[in-house]
């Protein structure tokens, strides 16, 4: 059918136009009723979603598919705009939408009591948005511009409780941290611009000659990636904003968080995956820095979750450690991929990575949505000052347990799946590696069973008496995530197949990603 191929061809357009045009259009459909500002905002995200899947069926059945705005050649010198969807760009989208849309269902009910809700929805779709264009991009100073759209958004999310002044301090440190990072990015782009006169990632690839400067700006680029996405010693501003921002707005940032991490992987693996084979002691090295990082990413992470008595605080140090496992499948692919002996144990840590990017989304969102149900339910996120919640809200203690389990990497949940792979490939390339990563994560398992304790078990609380379960659009958002996370621990091979390995065949055949790109325009 024409047509269909005609709104396929021009979804990776729609998939960013259509949140970006419902950020615009939704303080206008404000003003006609709530209820119906509300149901506009999921549809938009519905008819995004909608497209997200067209293009990830053809992407899956026909290979990446190159869109531009602006003129064909490459070697034009115009301004254009160029998005390259392969099956790592489409894993994210997905990844981003079902986020996004559980989001805005959790926050119907959650977001009801307060103020300035048409900023509050306008502010989602941009971050959603914003997200999208980071993972469709082809370009890097387009993948520049919608992180610095992320930043902004981000920051005025965290800071939407205004009357808290720990959420302004948050947002201070978010935009401060977002600021540095983005001028380092700013002076990457500058050195690649200068030597390559070219800023398609593609394009760059092609020609990366890994002179020294090269070697500042991907310095720049993973330090400025990896402290957006929590990395250790750049992660302080983690914890504040995932604990201090409404729970739906979490889970979304917690996509613009990933997003970064998959910049990293598009860096390291896309970028300058080429200019790696001609020097492989640098390879190596950048992959044995990055695994010393992810290590100690893990370990501050689990430690400072060990002390802390603020619920959604702790939660956002268990997303520190949960980030610093996908950082150590990056190390290891580094120091393994080069090497034809090891490039078995290589993808093996990739597809754990990979597969715990989702998986690490859906744990932690399920367990601060449950923190959130919480703080509606009883307005308290201290954990000293709970006890006996099960009584009163077992479908959210169902559900905790569920988010308990899973980022704990206990079978038959998703993270017992994803953890094992990165099990055994940090195993082959060392035991050390591997027992630290196991320890920490039954480290996790103590607090959370600790924390499980303190909330919802224990003796009858008297404040909590009247406390109800929460309303229904929380449960369905929470019923989702669990549904998933289920359904990934029972059938992993099915997502593994379909989803992850494709991502990770596109990482490790940068050439395909280039002749895509350059012959494919």
């Amino acid at each position: 059918m024409n047509w269909l191929a005609e709104i396929i061809k021009h979804s990776p357009a729609l998939i960013v136009a259509v949140p970006l045009l419902g950020a615009f259009l939704t303080p206008l459909v404000g003003m006609i009723n709530e209820k119906v500002r509300n149901i506009f905002a999921l549809v938009m995200i519905s008819i995004t979603g909608f497209f997200i899947a067209l293009l990830a069926s053809d992407v899956y059945a026909n290979g990446p598919r190159i869109y531009v705005f602006g003129a064909q050649n490459l070697a034009l010198p115009v301004v254009r705009i160029l998005f390259e969807v392969d099956s790592l760009s489409i894993f994210m989208a997905i990844v981003t939408f079902i986020l996004a849309f559980v989001a805005l269902v959790y926050s119907w009910s959650f977001m009801k009591e307060n103020d300035g809700l048409d900023k509050y929805y306008t502010l989602v779709l941009l971050l959603v948005t914003s997200t999208l264009g980071m993972e469709l991009t082809g370009d890097i100073f387009n993948f520049f511009v919608f992180l610095e759209i992320s930043c902004i958004s981000s920051c005025a999310l965290i800071a939407f409780w205004v009357h808290k002044g720990e959420a302004l301090e948050a947002a201070f440190k978010y935009i401060v941290i977002s600021s540095i990072g983005a001028l380092f990015v700013l002076f990457a782009i500058g050195i690649f611009y200068a030597q390559y006169n070219a800023l398609n990632i593609a394009t760059l690839a092609n020609v990366i000659q890994f002179t020294f400067l090269d070697k500042i700006a991907l310095v720049l680029l993973v330090v400025v990636l990896g402290m957006k996405a929590g990395l250790v010693p750049m992660h302080m501003w983690l914890p504040d904003s995932y604990g201090q921002a409404p729970p739906s707005v979490t889970i979304v940032i917690i996509g613009a968080t990933q997003a970064s991490l998959y910049g990293v992987f598009r860096m390291c693996f896309t970028l300058y995956s080429g200019a790696f084979k001609n020097v492989v002691i640098s390879e190596s090295t950048i992959g044995l820095i990055i695994i010393m990082l992810a290590i100690l990413t893990i370990l501050i992470g689990v430690l400072m979750a060990l002390i802390q008595t603020d619920f959604r605080r702790l939660i956002g140090f268990v997303a520190v450690a949960e980030i610093g496992y996908i950082f150590l499948t990056i190390g290891v692919g580094l120091v393994t991929l080069h090497d034809p002996n090891m490039i078995t144990v290589g993808k093996t840590a990739m597809n754990g990575g990979i597969f715990h990017i989702i998986n690490d989304c859906l744990d932690i969102g399920l367990l601060f949505l449950s923190a959130g149900a919480i703080y509606y339910a009883t307005k308290e996120t201290s954990l000293n000052e709970m006890g006996g919640l099960a009584r009163n809200m077992k479908y959210t203690t169902i559900f905790f347990l569920i988010g308990l389990l899973a980022v704990s990497g206990i079978p038959p949940m998703n993270g017992f799946a994803s953890k094992l792979l990165i099990y055994q490939s940090t195993y082959q390339l060392n035991p050390i590696i591997s027992i630290v990563a196991i320890l920490a994560s039954i480290m996790l398992l103590a607090i959370f069973v600790k924390v499980f304790y303190s909330a919802f078990l224990g003796p009858k609380i008297s404040k909590f008496e009247n406390v109800k379960e929460v309303p229904k659009s929380m449960l369905i958002g929470m019923g989702v995530f669990a549904c998933i996370i289920i359904f990934f621990g029972l059938f992993p091979n099915i997502v593994i197949h379909h989803l992850v390995e494709p991502a990770v065949n596109v990482l490790m055949n940068n050439a395909q990603y280039i002749s895509a790109v350059l012959g494919g325009v």
